[in-house]
């Protein structure tokens, strides 16, 4: 089969049947397009759970020639997930979303018209207006100070998607992240690599059907990533000169 214009990955990990009209709205939404598309809908599981989405994605899949699954065993957590499903992705460009709902089906054919009429890399949303109080919008506020303070460059809300990336670009970034920091670590490779992004602004609406993963303990994991990450990218910088100065 020929490659499709738009890949778009859906981490649907305990979405369960509230993925389904989800994925009918993307399905509605990219089918006005007159690009080539595909979903890839990520239903890794943990071994054991009571976790039904392996099977809703299955069926849904089977439904639509349109529609691919990853499903395995979970060897991480959200990251995992994501580098599972873009790693899948066939199209030119290739994107991220959540599948509970809270970004809206428009954003991505927002995001991806930026990408091509500018000529970029890279795009991902900023959330203006947010529905999901003020717990959620605090930590935000809080990572996002915490992230341009250690990288000393602003990228307004990292944690915000869809993301949207060229394939061949993504194919450089080379991601290692298995969990939550997987959002900060594709902004800081294509910022590496120097790849040219935007933004574009989105409506983050109110999930009432499935509690929030983000949990108090999330907060020490985003900060104790961020504070590897910086750290480790500065004795990497450090070994490199010091072998440069060693041939010289």
């Amino acid at each position: 089969m020929t490659a499709p214009h738009f890949s778009l990955v859906v981490l649907c990990y305990r979405s369960g049947q509230s993925i389904i009209p989800f994925v009918e709205r993307l399905q509605r939404t990219l089918s006005r397009c007159n690009f080539s598309w595909e979903l890839v809908l990520v239903g890794n599981y943990i071994e054991g759970s009571d976790d039904e989405t392996p099977q809703v994605v299955t069926k849904l899949a089977e439904s639509s020639p349109n529609i691919r699954t990853v499903i395995r065993p979970k060897q991480g957590m959200m990251g995992w997930d994501m580098r599972m499903g873009l790693d899948a992705a066939t199209g030119t460009y290739i994107g991220v979303i959540d599948g509970d709902g809270q970004f809206p089906a428009e954003s991505i054919v927002a995001c991806l018209l930026k990408c091509e009429l500018e000529d970029l890399d890279f795009t991902k949303t900023y959330r203006v207006i947010r529905d999901d109080g003020l717990y959620r919008r605090l930590i935000s506020t809080v990572y996002n100070a915490l992230f341009s303070l250690l990288f000393g460059f602003k990228v307004r809300d990292i944690n915000s998607k869809p993301k949207i990336i060229r394939r061949d670009k993504y194919e450089l970034m080379n991601l290692k992240s298995d969990d939550w920091f997987a959002d900060a670590e594709i902004v800081i490779r294509a910022r590496e690599l120097g790849l040219k992004i935007g933004e574009t602004p989105v409506h983050f609406v109110l999930n009432d059907k499935r509690g929030s993963f983000v949990k108090p303990i999330a907060i020490l994991e985003f900060t104790s990533n961020l504070l590897k990450y910086r750290f480790s990218r500065t004795k990497e910088a450090k070994a490199a000169s010091l072998s440069s100065s060693t041939v010289k």
